[in-house]
């Protein structure tokens, strides 16, 4: 691992120097000035991830139950289906209430981040930046596992399909108690295409921070306050895997996973793009650590096996004309 290391260069890489940064991704902490915005999104972002996530990798799909009722559209085989379609759009309900949660706290924590001189405030608010760094690798890990569960999408389009029958769980009361069936089909249906719209994308947390971040930043005109931000948080990443010897699997897999969302951010984000020349961030000795995975002992199941497609196939400028052909070969061919 030493040799390897040695050989990425990283004072000078092949396209952009990698830069020092004060901020220490593994140990930050928060400090009492950053502590009560810390806790707040913490509480709505960080802690229900696990769960979240434990959903979609346990996620059971209804698909034998939705064939049997179509080939058979009997009540009992409708009513088979329906009652275990069910339990999935809750946990929809949960993935979208979340992705709306996230566009509520993102601009919140950019705003602690972006708001004049970047690398004092990473420095200063060590605890939101971790924060941040959290989400994102949420981010990879949620949409990675959604990709793998791909009858997702159709056992929701059943429960759509029925929805457009008249069907409904009837969980809407009017104020005297009675059930309002016109009320409960309205509602529903209308969240049932929000939510729709929501998984339709292969990366739907992506694209809302994608999204809520490209918004922000056309909002309040801090495109490169947001890119500084993005630039540092790759640099911590890179130089926290790269410049340790033993570092624990799970670690390696977090930075490196941060490290790829905060590329395809920046990629997002700044006109030219993260693969142009005058990008600060190094594409060639990224691309190079991202090889180096069995190197970290990184469990080849690991979503961590997911970096280089999710780079090449979430990126927005890599086929650009400006894109010097050394980096487009290197990212397409990995």
């Amino acid at each position: 691992m030493g040799q390897f290391l040695s050989n990425l260069n990283i004072r000078n890489g092949t396209d952009a120097m990698v830069p020092d940064v004060a901020f220490d991704i593994e140990n930050a902490t928060p400090n009492d000035e950053e502590l009560f915005l810390y806790n707040q999104i913490s509480s709505m972002l960080v802690q229900p991830a696990p769960e979240l996530l434990n959903q979609l990798k346990n996620y059971q799909s209804a698909s034998d139950l939705i064939r049997a009722a179509i080939a058979s559209p009997t009540p009992e085989n409708e009513n088979r289906a329906w009652e275990a379609v069910l339990p999935i759009v809750d946990k929809l309900r949960d993935f979208y209430e979340y992705a709306a949660e996230l566009e509520d706290c993102l601009p919140q924590l950019l705003s602690m981040l972006c708001s004049g001189d970047v690398n004092k405030n990473l420095e200063k608010y060590q605890g939101l930046t971790k924060l941040l760094a959290e989400i994102l690798d949420f981010v990879f890990e949620f949409d990675y596992l959604k990709m793998r569960n791909a009858s997702l999408q159709n056992d929701f389009s059943y429960y759509r399909r029925m929805l457009q029958r008249g069907r409904y769980s009837n969980k809407n009361t009017d104020d005297d108690g009675q059930q309002s069936d016109l009320r409960n089909a309205m509602i529903e249906d209308e969240q049932a295409n929000r939510i729709s719209l929501f998984i339709a994308y292969p990366t739907p947390m992506l694209k809302c921070v994608i999204d809520t971040t490209a918004n922000y930043v056309l909002k309040h005109s801090v495109q490169k306050s947001v890119c500084d931000c993005l630039t540092a948080i790759w640099a911590s990443c890179f130089l926290a895997v790269s410049k340790k010897r033993n570092q624990r699997p799970e670690t390696a897999a977090f930075c490196l996973k941060v490290m790829v969302v905060s590329i395809i951010l920046y990629d997002h984000i700044d006109p030219h793009g993260a693969f142009s020349k005058q990008s600060p961030i190094n594409i060639k000795n990224s691309v190079k650590l991202i090889q180096a995975i069995n190197v970290f002992n990184i469990p080849q199941n690991s979503s961590a096996s997911n970096l280089m497609p999710a780079l090449r196939y979430n990126s927005k400028h890599l086929n650009d004309d400006s894109t010097p052909k050394g980096v487009k070969n290197l990212v397409m061919a990995t």
